[in-house]
């Protein structure tokens, strides 16, 4: 296999995999960010921790997975991307270790303000992770300053752009909408009904966010003028997989509700990838800086030794996560066993 071919497979696996990790990483986020507001009792909260229990873990291993590609198929744009947004990644690894650490030590005290100041912290764990994704994703299709080596020669402050910005609250809103759907699916009673309002409520800024940012995205970057799509196109398609969400619930559809909302974060991720290929982050200094595929690839070599592994590795790993999210698929409620 040529060598432009297996940059392009790879390009795509690595989007792919950025794809999964943020729909299903994003009802994990929403949850998080949801689990101070819609569960007022202690049990309420362990029921609403409990709906992503068995996934959250296995859920960022697309992450993991899509970073060890990353490094392996195309070092440059790693070794760019990792120390230019060195700050805001170490932050983010914080809020995911706070994150993560509340999860499990929740539940070592019986003490209400312990048990409190955990839910706080894994509202923020999630909160911070949700919001950075968003800033991260809109710099790398805007452009960064990187110079011919490679090097990225900004500052963080660099990337808090307003465009950045209004992306990582646009993917902020739209997470917690994508988790409040999900607990919709997965929980009775008070809790489902809880769920239910806070989706309605979250529903109007992210549509309105939404809109904005493809707007915003028009003016910023080049990203739908690569594409080729007709300026009226992607607004209509948000508009109506964000809008169905509303009335898909009120049909008491939440499957197809959770399917909505996690088309719309599939499609705009896919919709960067496709903008930004073949180029893997764009240079705010020189267009001829960027990085791309071609410039920043591993070896044919190396590129068809790990193909041979994915090949065999891949669908072992989507069968098992198939076979978990299967096992673990009846809604729980105040009522269930519950694990304290």
């Amino acid at each position: 296999m040529e060598l432009e071919t297996l940059q392009t497979i790879w390009f795509i696996l690595i989007a792919v995999l950025f794809t999964g990790f943020f729909f299903l990483e994003g009802f994990d986020y929403g949850v998080g960010i949801l689990l101070p507001f819609i569960a007022k009792e202690d049990r309420e909260r362990r029921v609403v921790i409990n709906t992503i229990g068995p996934f959250w873990d296995g859920n960022e291993v697309w992450l993991v997975t899509a970073g060890g590609a990353m490094f392996a198929a195309f070092p440059n744009w790693y070794a760019t991307l990792f120390s230019g947004f060195y700050p805001a990644l170490i932050v983010m690894l914080v809020a995911l270790i706070l994150r993560g650490v509340g999860f499990e030590f929740r539940s070592k005290s019986e003490n209400r303000l312990w048990r409190r100041a955990w839910d706080w912290a894994i509202f923020a764990g999630s909160a911070v992770p949700a919001l950075l994704w968003g800033v991260a994703m809109a710099n790398i299709i805007r452009g960064v300053p990187i110079d011919r080596n490679m090097n990225y020669t900004g500052d963080f402050l660099d990337l808090l752009n307003p465009y950045a910005l209004v992306c990582g609250i646009t993917s902020l809103c739209i997470f917690t909408l994508h988790g409040a759907v999900f607990l919709t699916l997965k929980t009775l009673d008070d809790i489902r009904q809880n769920a239910m309002n806070a989706a309605r409520k979250v529903w109007v800024p992210a549509t309105l966010l939404s809109l904005t940012f493809v707007a915003y995205t028009y003016i910023e970057t080049d990203l739908f003028s690569r594409l080729g799509i007709n300026p009226g196109i992607v607004p209509v398609f948000s508009v109506l997989a964000l809008a169905s969400v509303v009335f898909l619930l009120r049909n008491n559809a939440s499957g197809w509700a959770f399917a909505m909302t996690g088309i719309a974060i599939a499609f705009s991720t896919m919709t960067i990838f496709l903008g930004l290929f073949p180029r893997v982050m764009v240079s705010s200094l020189d267009p001829e800086w960027s990085l791309t595929i071609t410039n920043s690839s591993s070896s044919e070599y190396t590129l068809g030794i790990m193909s041979v592994v994915a090949l065999i590795f891949v669908p072992v790993v989507l069968l098992y996560q198939g076979w978990t999210y299967w096992i673990f698929r009846q809604r729980i409620g105040t009522g269930s066993d519950l694990e304290y």
